[in-house]
C-alpha cells in the first residue's frame, strides 16, 4: 500500500512539476526571445523586463484611460498671432505673439541672442481703449532660445485688437536698439 501512494505521488509531482520545468526553460514568445533566458524569475513577474513586470503589465499604456477612471484634464484652447521671425546683423532673433486663453490677454516673445553680450528686452502689449501693459526683460548673452512674456490681462474687445512689440537694446546709456519686432508685423514680400 506504500508503494501505491509512493506511485500515485510521485505521478502527481511529475504532472505538477511539467509547467514548472517549462517556466524555469524560459518561454520564446513566439519568436521574441531577448536572449535573457526567461527563465523562472520572469515567468513568474519578479524580473525587472518590462514585457514580464507585474507593475508593467497592470497599468495602462500611456494616454489610456482605464474603465471607470475621470481621463486627463483637457487642456485650455490658446490661440495666437504671431509676427514674423525677424533677426538683426547683431545676432538677435525675435518673434513676437498676442496669445489669448480663458479669457485673458497677453503678450509673448520668443528671442535667441547670439551677440555675446546681455541685452534688455522692453515687451509692450497694446490693446484696445489704450490699454498698455510693458515688462522689461533681461535677455542673457548665450545661444539658448528664451521669452519675455507680460502679465495675462482680462480680455476686453477682439483679440485682433491687441498687437505687441518687443525690443531688444544693449543695457547702457545709450540703449542702442538692435531688434524691433512686432505681433503684426506684415511678412516681407506680402504687397
Amino acid at each position: 500500500m506504500n508503494l501505491r501512494l509512493i506511485g500515485i505521488g510521485a505521478g502527481v509531482l511529475i504532472i505538477l512539476s511539467l509547467p514548472l520545468a517549462g517556466a524555469i526553460a524560459g518561454p520564446d514568445f513566439a519568436g521574441q526571445d531577448d536572449g535573457k533566458g526567461g527563465g523562472l524569475f520572469s515567468t513568474l513577474g519578479l524580473s525587472d523586463s518590462p514585457r514580464t513586470s507585474p507593475t508593467a503589465a497592470s497599468r495602462p499604456a500611456r494616454g489610456t484611460v482605464e474603465p471607470g477612471k475621470p481621463g486627463p484634464a483637457e487642456q485650455p484652447r490658446t490661440d495666437s498671432s504671431c509676427g514674423p521671425e525677424v533677426s538683426s546683423p547683431h545676432g538677435v532673433e525675435a518673434q513676437t505673439c498676442v496669445l489669448v486663453g480663458e479669457g485673458r490677454t497677453w503678450g509673448r516673445s520668443y528671442y535667441r541672442n547670439t551677440s555675446g553680450r546681455a541685452l534688455d528686452a522692453v515687451l509692450t502689449m497694446m490693446g484696445p481703449a489704450g490699454r498698455t501693459v510693458q515688462i522689461r526683460c533681461a535677455v542673457g548673452a548665450g545661444d539658448e532660445p528664451g521669452l519675455c512674456e507680460t502679465p495675462k490681462e482680462d480680455s476686453v474687445g477682439a483679440p485682433d485688437s491687441y498687437s505687441a512689440v518687443a525690443e531688444f537694446a544693449v543695457p547702457d546709456d545709450e540703449g542702442e536698439l538692435l531688434l524691433r519686432s512686432g505681433s503684426n508685423s506684415s511678412v516681407p514680400g506680402d504687397g
